[in-house]
């Protein structure tokens, strides 16, 4: 058979129908693609999917905007630089207008990849009003939506095109969750959509959240000059962390001049002469505090985007907004099917972790597994997370309250970055790198880094884990000099009583 071509093609027949064209989506089609498969992806908005237009990538452009400005203006003496106050001056509409580029830039390319793989783009929303049933394939409804419809505001138009496949692989990502006593506005209160493109940096800020949304904006609009304060349910931020890092992080970016209250639980958020006034009260004195600000970024997770997805017949099993699949019961061996016979579905719409790079792993799995090619799968013990504020923060495996509360006999290592040498030479120091280490084989059990580079020093660890490598192995690879990579292997030295500049 000629690739990307079926014995029964029709113009409207596919083997494979990708609904979403996020990273999940995009991959998930170009793999099936390279199998031979005659491959759609309807996709209602932009190409790329969330993470391209309005998350990952953008947002990384932003942040490396707020680095370059931090070091110039914040860092710019110590480096014996002659910045005087207020030399430095910010061109607000061109820091947005870059972040923008870098998307469109990359959306092209997407279709560029597209045309190379020979896979059908359909602009258009997705409603599968059929699934498989013996010999008679899956049916998707697409209609047309405007780009507004992708963020919750825009049109849908009933349409009357009808496509057939085999298989559908649903990856339609996540929308932010909002606040049910306060929904999102667009003006004062937003979500990271409008967090991304604001017009006029705002004089002040409240973040509902400190998770890694929360925390890169808090970081990037504090750089710039807006009074940030981020609000915390949990008694610490960054509660996905370990807790040694969550102390770190609030210790450095106190400094910084963000303010927390952790602990805290947001009540009300009214409109005020100043933009917001959003009512805080402590989850365990109960004290409330009323803090002024000129808008509110709700940061607080997300939920899986299914609306109007399915035909309400079809009886598709949904947990807590999301899809279930059989990924929920068995991991290691998951196909990513859903209760509707022919239809699958991963990434963020299927649920935790909500990560881009989890997305595309799981979409190739699906699809190799679903045409019947061997997949080794997805070790979700080994999945690497980041934060890319600075100092970044990156983590992979269990934290130490993880390992405790399984009863886990293990070591810790850990190794402060104010005694490196590459990072004092870059003025970088602040941080640290903690591993666990498992008795009595010296296995990686985790890392968690808050430093410099911290989203590429964790690769490191996430092959040792893969590979299911000891402490012994890390500490006999030799690391160049001088690097941050060595950061890791003195706290690995320091997990077994070893190391060498703690």
């Amino acid at each position: 058979m000629a690739p990307n071509a079926s014995a029964t093609a029709t113009p409207s027949h596919f083997d494979l129908i990708v609904i979403g064209g996020g990273p999940g989506g995009y991959v998930g089609a170009i793999r099936a693609a390279q199998m031979g498969k005659r491959v759609a992806c309807i996709e209602r908005s932009k190409l790329g999917g969330v993470c391209l237009n309005w998350g990952c990538i953008p947002t990384k452009a932003l942040l490396h905007t707020a680095k370059v400005y931090s070091e110039a203006f914040a860092h710019g003496a110590e480096l014996g630089f002659e910045v005087a106050p207020g030399s430095v001056k910010v061109n607000w509409e061109k820091v947005i207008a870059r972040s923008r580029g870098v998307t469109g830039q990359l959306n092209s390319g997407i279709g560029f990849l597209f045309k190379k793989n020979k896979i059908e783009h359909i602009q258009g929303h997705a409603k599968i009003v059929a699934g498989k049933s013996g010999s008679t394939p899956c049916r998707v409804q697409v209609s047309t939506a405007d780009e507004n419809y992708y963020s919750g505001s825009g049109k849908l138009v009933a349409g009357d095109r009808v496509v057939t496949a085999d298989h559908i692989l649903i990856a339609t990502g996540a929308a932010p969750r909002q606040l049910p006593f306060a929904p999102n506005n667009g003006t004062t209160i937003i979500s990271s959509y409008e967090a991304m493109a604001l017009p006029v940096k705002p004089q002040s800020m409240v973040i509902v959240g400190s998770g890694a949304i929360g925390m890169e904006f808090a970081y990037f609009y504090n750089t710039f000059g807006t009074k940030v304060t981020v609000v915390e349910m949990v008694d610490r931020i960054l509660p996905l962390e370990d807790a040694d890092i969550s102390k770190a992080a609030l210790k450095i970016f106190e400094k910084q001049g963000i303010a927390f209250r952790t602990g805290s639980v947001t009540k009300a958020i009214e409109k005020s002469s100043h933009g917001a006034k959003v009512l805080v009260e402590g989850v365990a004195d109960k004290k409330t505090e009323s803090i002024e600000c000129s808008v509110v970024l709700v940061a607080i997770g997300v939920q899986g985007r299914t609306d109007g997805l399915c035909d309400a017949t079809l009886g598709l099993k949904m947990d807590k907004g999301f899809v279930i699949t059989d990924a929920h019961a068995k991991r290691d061996k998951a196909t990513y099917q859903t209760s509707v016979a022919g239809v699958y579905a991963i990434g963020d719409v299927i649920g935790p972790p909500a990560l881009a790079h989890v997305a595309s792993e799981e979409a190739v799995v699906a699809v190799e597994r679903m045409f019947g090619h061997h997949s080794i799968g997805i070790d979700y013990d080994a999945v690497p997370s980041a934060t890319y504020c600075n100092p970044q923060i990156a983590s992979v495996g269990m934290t130490e309250q993880a390992a405790k509360a399984n009863g886990i006999t293990y070591h810790i290592g850990s190794y402060p970055l104010k005694n490196h040498g590459k990072a004092i030479a870059d003025g970088v120091n602040e941080g640290l790198v903690k591993v666990i280490t498992g008795e009595p084989y010296g296995e990686i059990l985790g890392a968690h880094i808050i430093g410099e580079s911290a989203s590429e020093l964790i690769h490191e660890i996430c092959v040792a884990k893969r590979l299911e490598a000891t402490a012994e192995d890390v500490i006999t690879t030799m690391h160049a000099h001088p690097t941050m990579a060595e950061s890791i292997h003195e706290a690995v030295l320091a997990s077994e009583g070893r190391v060498i500049h703690g």
